[in-house]
Parts: C-alpha cells; structure tokens; sequence
C-alpha cells in the first residue's frame, strides 16, 4: 500500500514542479513603435508607400529582435533609429534637411525610464548618427545636453563617428529649400519600447525643418517636449512644429496625465493631440506603456509609423485608415 502512495506523491510534486517552471517561463509583454514623420503625404505613390513600410520595417526588425532576445529597451530603441538616421528617405541623419544657410543641423535625445536619465545633442553637422551622441552624453557625462562644436568635440573624445558635411548632401533637399518650400512631411525619426524587464526606453532624432534658421533647436532633442520615458507608465517620441511640443511639455504630457489624472494611455494621447490641435500645430505621437500598450495618434493626414510587440502583429501605417 506503501507504494502506491509513495508514487502519488511523487507525481504531485512532479507537477508542482512543472507549474512552478511553466510560471517562471512566463514573458512579461515587450515591444517597439517607431515613426518616421507626420504631414500631409499627399503626394505619395505606391512606391514611395513601399519606401516608408521597408525602412520602418527594417528599424522594427532591429529594434524587436533585442527586445525578443532579452535585451534593454534603450538598445532597442537606439539600434532602431539608428536605422532610420541611416537611411535618406527621412529627415534625420543621412536624410536631414538644410538650413536658410544651407547647412545641416542635427539634433536628437534618448531617455531611460527606469533611471530617469536622458541626453541630447543639437546643432551638430558632422556626426553621422546623433542618437549614439545623445545615448553617450547620458551614459559619459554628467550633462543632458550637449550643442554643435562642443557635442562633436566630445564624439571626437570618445569615438563616436564623424564624418565630411558632405555625407549629408541631398539634391533633393538642396532644391527644396532654395525654393523656400516648408518640408510637408513634418520630419523626424523616433522609438519608445517596453522590455520584458519593464524598462521603457525612448529616442528622437531629426535634422530639423526645411529652410529653419540657422541655430535654430526645436522639441527633438528637448526631454519632456519631444521625448519622454517613465517606468511604470509610458515612452514617447513626438514628429511635428517643435515650438508647440516645447511650449506644452508634449511628450512628458502624455505620461504625466496618466500618473496624475488617472488616464489609459489611449485616453491621454487623444487628450494631448487634441491639445496641439487647439493650439494651432500640426504633428503626431508614438507611445508605449508598461503594459505594453501602443498609441500612435496625429492631427495631420499621415505619420509613416509601424509597431510590433509579443501580442500584437506587426503593423505599419501612414494614412489614419489604411
């Protein structure tokens, strides 16, 4: 009688046992949503549409494959911008806009959720991707910000790639502003992700607006204005006029309505875009919360955007119903 006793309770432990490492083998929701921009887009073909979805798809791809991975959502969001400052189909890195005097001027941020911590460039001409400068004044030095001959002098210091303001040309961008035409797509590139840690992560680079002053800084590299991370609640990344983001503290908005108000994050991205709306500007916001809730919400007819995240197929949109 023994026995069979003996091997009741052996089983039972076995499958305790089993629930115990089914329940440690649960992942925690993680994922990525990124933009490439807001405006009109009207006068996108097929093809051009082709262009957005292969370039956002590439950033989500990097950025999605170190969350799935086990990786930090500052890594994720970093490899993924870094993608798209590579790539000259939009106004970041590679694909930055000119100035009235003809120039480049780059400016990005990246902030960490969980430390609290961010960093910033802006005015830069020469460094080849800005959200590694951001990424470094954060984690190098005890600044947040650094600006134009000073950010490049440091990614000289500590071998962040420089390159010829000629790597930046673009005839297209060079016709652009002789024309004195304003960029209808309101450029910029970002990320907010959720790591399977919890850790909530954000960036945002840009070359600015066509034609700008010379000097001239908008919301991208301003933490709370353009980027926002804040664990336990929200990442964002804003596209649209700098000077309204920066004025209403945009990006932080959208996490400190949810912390102080109570709201969901869809509730708090409607809130704020509507907020932009009243004010008279134009532009958009990509958002995750720690729940891995994703949000990307504009006033404008389209903002090239694709997210992924372990429940959520990957998408990829830039008008509001397609």
């Amino acid at each position: 009688m023994e026995r069979p006793i003996i091997k009741i309770i052996l089983i039972t432990l076995f499958s305790l046992m089993v629930g115990v490492i089914e329940s440690n083998d649960e992942v925690s929701n993680f994922g990525i949503v990124i933009h490439g921009g807001a405006g009109s887009f009207s006068d996108l073909d097929e093809k051009a549409i082709n262009s957005y979805e292969t370039g956002i798809n590439e950033a989500l791809s990097a950025g999605y494959k170190i969350l799935e991975q086990g990786g930090s959502s500052l890594d994720a969001v970093t490899a993924a911008v870094v993608i798209l400052e590579d790539l000259p189909l939009f106004n970041a890195g590679k694909g930055s806009v000119y100035t009235e005097m003809e120039t480049q001027e780059m400016d990005s941020s990246i902030m960490d959720g969980e430390s609290g911590k961010g960093g910033a460039v802006a005015g830069v001409s020469k460094v080849k991707n800005p959200v590694l400068l951001a990424r470094k004044v954060m984690e190098k030095t005890e600044h947040v910000m650094l600006i134009s001959s000073g950010a490049e002098k440091f990614a000289k210091e500590i071998g962040i790639e420089l390159v010829d303001p000629s790597y930046f040309y673009s005839e297209k961008n060079l016709k652009r502003v002789r024309k004195s035409k304003e960029d209808e797509k309101l450029g910029t590139v970002g990320a907010a992700a959720l790591d399977q840690s919890g850790n909530l992560a954000a960036a945002t680079s840009t070359g600015g607006r066509t034609n700008k002053m010379t000097g001239r800084v908008g919301d991208s590299p301003i933490l709370g204005a353009g980027t926002w991370a804040q664990n336990g609640l929200c990442a964002v990344s804003g596209t649209g006029h700098g000077e309204y983001f920066m004025r209403l503290l945009t990006a932080a908005d959208v996490c400190k309505l949810m912390e102080y108000s109570g709201l969901s994050l869809e509730e708090s991205t409607n809130l704020v875009v509507s907020k932009l709306t009243q004010a008279g500007a134009e532009g958009g916001i990509i958002s995750i919360d720690s729940n891995g809730n994703i949000s990307a919400k504009f006033n404008t007819k389209g903002m090239a955007r694709g997210y992924q995240t372990n429940q959520i197929p990957r998408t990829f949109r830039v008008y509001k119903k397609n």
